[in-house]
C-alpha cells in the first residue's frame, strides 16, 4: 500500500477500533489459481498471540479453505467510512484555483498467518463469538442467540462451514483525511461532509486536526 507519511497511522489502539468498528475484512490469498478475495466478517482478539488473532469462517463449499496451507501469508483489509471530496469545499481554491477532487479513508492492513479449523468445536465458538459482536452492534432488544434455534438445526448448519484463524504478524493504517491540505480546508471540506449526511468520514477528519497538530 502506497503510504505518505503524513498519512500514516501508527497508534495501535486507533487500528484495533477500525477493525472492531468495521469488521467485514477482505482476506485476501495466493492460491494456486493466483490471487483470490473473500469478503469475511471478522472477530478480532487483541490479546490472543503477540499482535491478536483474527477469527472467521468460510462456507464449505469454498475451496480456498482446501486450497490454502497452514501457514501460508495472508492479508485481511479493513476500511472506514469513506467519502469523495470536491475542490469547491475548499475555501483556497476560490483564492488560487489550484486544487483536485480526491478521495478519503481510513484503511487498516492486517498481514499474518491462517490456518484452517476444520472442528465443530472451534467453528461453534467462532459463530458464537460473531453473533454476540454483532447482535450487540445490531442493537436488538433481544439479541439473537443460536439457542434460539433447534440444537439438530445449528449442528447441521455448523457442519457446512469451516474455520479461519490469522495470526497477526504486523498492520499497516492508513488515513487520508486532508492532512495535506491547509487547515481551513480540511475543517470546512469536513463540516460539508457532514451536510451530506457523512458523519463518520467527517469526524475522522476533524479529529485528525487535534491529533496530528
Amino acid at each position: 500500500m502506497y503510504l505518505p507519511q503524513q498519512f500514516e497511522e501508527t497508534r495501535t489502539e486507533e487500528l484495533h477500533r477500525i477493525i472492531v468498528n468495521f469488521p467485514l475484512g477482505i482476506l485476501v490469498l495466493n492460491g494456486p489459481c493466483g490471487l483470490d478475495a473473500n469478503h469475511l466478517p471478522f472477530d478480532f482478539n487483541p490479546n490472543a498471540c503477540e499482535r491478536g488473532q483474527l477469527l472467521a469462517h468460510v462456507a464449505r463449499a469454498n475451496p480456498i479453505w482446501k486450497e490454502t496451507r497452514d501457514g501460508d501469508d495472508a492479508l485481511v483489509i479493513f476500511r472506514a467510512a469513506n467519502a469523495y471530496i470536491s475542490p469547491n469545499w475548499y475555501p483556497s481554491k476560490h483564492e488560487f484555483h489550484r486544487q483536485v477532487p480526491t478521495w478519503n479513508y481510513q484503511a487498516v492492513h492486517v498481514h499474518g498467518k491462517i490456518t484452517i479449523r476444520d472442528d465443530e468445536k472451534f467453528v461453534r465458538g467462532v459463530v458464537a463469538r460473531l453473533t454476540r459482536a454483532n447482535e450487540a452492534r445490531a442493537g436488538s432488544e433481544k439479541p439473537w442467540r443460536m439457542s434460539d434455534s433447534s440444537k439438530e438445526y445449528i449442528d447441521q448448519m455448523l457442519t457446512a462451514i469451516v474455520g479461519i484463524e490469522i495470526e497477526i504478524t504486523r498492520m499497516v493504517g492508513k488515513w487520508k483525511l486532508s492532512q495535506n491540505r491547509e487547515e481551513r480546508d480540511r475543517i470546512n471540506a469536513a463540516e460539508e461532509l457532514q451536510k451530506r449526511g457523512e458523519r463518520v468520514t467527517s469526524a475522522a477528519m476533524l479529529n485528525v486536526v487535534v491529533a496530528k497538530n
